[in-house]
């Protein structure tokens, strides 16, 4: 996520920012330009302010009036709702507060991880589109005869419990499932990545070539998960996979991977807004020293170039965390099949495998 700055006065800004606290202006983000705007009212909806926000009229997402959303869409655009919220299929109901909070939570994390999607350029297509197309159901447990909402991914279709959005609740989980990483975020990355499979993968032509990195994903998933629970990880599973869950099903460990690559190329981006540098002061140390000083989403970047400045960064930002007394930030061993299955995510999402990037129209 880059740093943005205010179209009237060029105050920094955040992504989730719905008012510049320098201008007082109004902000929203339009994903199309990848800006956030300063906004005054204009006969009912708004126009950009300031010299280089290039005018144009704007409306706000309708879930904005919910306090869940902050996109923007063209005055003149029929819809009602911005480029992430169209991918909504159930939402709570807007008179319960509890419910619309944790929804909001939700919110936050999902238009984080398709403004990824978005500056990759992956297809995003809606159920109104596709009967498979990626649509969004948040559901809270009561709201199912079972009494328990299974947070997963169903031919596009993401559930999502609404409790992951409590903090207690998902650290509850996250510690009983002797998980190092529970994140609302690494939710969207990873279900997404089940669909992304189904869109780039099976009907992209590029099975073949995916099975060869990540096995066999004929085998039964059901008996793979059961198996994965009863008897535990795989002996050494850290050698082949990014995470113990990874090693239980070729789907899982394609998904687990998808949201890996999304968190690296991510937060790269961040050091690169901010002018993020490593140059470890340890004498002959053996210690990675980079600049991130390229664009983490152009297509001519190699992986290695990545996941070496990846490598650099999170054992800087792990020895921070550990100064303040918390987990390490990213939890997790890159082993060298690892960056080889993150290359395999590296040139499909840039289109050097099958043919979907092709033939799908990207947001």
């Amino acid at each position: 996520m880059k740093l943005f700055t205010c179209s009237f006065c060029s105050n920094v800004l955040y992504f989730e920012n719905v008012v510049c606290e320098r201008c007082n202006h109004a902000l929203g983000y339009e994903p199309f330009s990848n800006r956030i705007l300063a906004l005054d009212p204009d006969d009912g909806i708004w126009r950009a302010a300031g010299s280089h926000a290039g005018g144009g009229q704007w409306k706000y997402c309708g879930n904005y009036v919910q306090g869940v959303c902050n996109w923007l869409i063209a005055g003149d655009n029929p819809d009602e709702l911005c480029a992430a919220c169209r991918h909504n299929i159930t939402v709570p109901d807007y008179s319960d507060a509890t419910r619309v909070e944790l929804w909001r939570r939700m919110e936050v994390a999902k238009r984080r991880m398709i403004y990824t999607a978005m500056r990759l350029h992956l297809p995003l297509v809606t159920r109104a589109e596709d009967p498979e197309g990626l649509g969004f159901a948040f559901l809270s447990d009561d709201a199912e005869p079972s009494g328990k909402v299974m947070t997963g991914h169903d031919e596009g279709l993401i559930t999502i419990a609404l409790v992951e959005a409590d903090d207690a609740q998902r650290e509850t989980r996250r510690t009983s499932m002797g998980e190092p990483y529970r994140t609302l975020l690494g939710h969207f990355r990873h279900e997404v990545g089940h669909w992304y499979w189904d869109r780039l993968v099976r009907d992209g032509g590029a099975l073949d070539e995916c099975r060869a990195i990540f096995g066999d994903d004929e085998a039964d998933y059901g008996e793979a998960l059961q198996a994965h629970y009863a008897n535990g990880p795989k002996p050494d599973w850290q050698m082949s996979y990014v995470s113990s869950y990874a090693g239980s099903h070729a789907w899982e460990d394609f998904a687990e991977t998808w949201a890996h690559y999304f968190h690296i190329v991510d937060t790269l981006e961040v050091g690169n807004s901010w002018g993020v540098g490593v140059a470890p002061r340890v004498p002959a140390s053996d210690l990675l020293t980079t600049s991130i000083d390229f664009d983490v989403f152009a297509d001519h970047v190699p992986i290695r170039q990545v996941t070496d400045t990846w490598l650099a960064l999170s054992a800087a930002l792990n020895s921070f965390n550990r100064a303040m007394g918390h987990h390490d930030l990213y939890p997790f061993v890159l082993s060298d099949v690892v960056i080889g299955k993150l290359g395999f995510i590296h040139d499909l999402v840039h289109g050097r495998i099958g043919n979907a990037r092709n033939s799908s129209s990207a947001a």
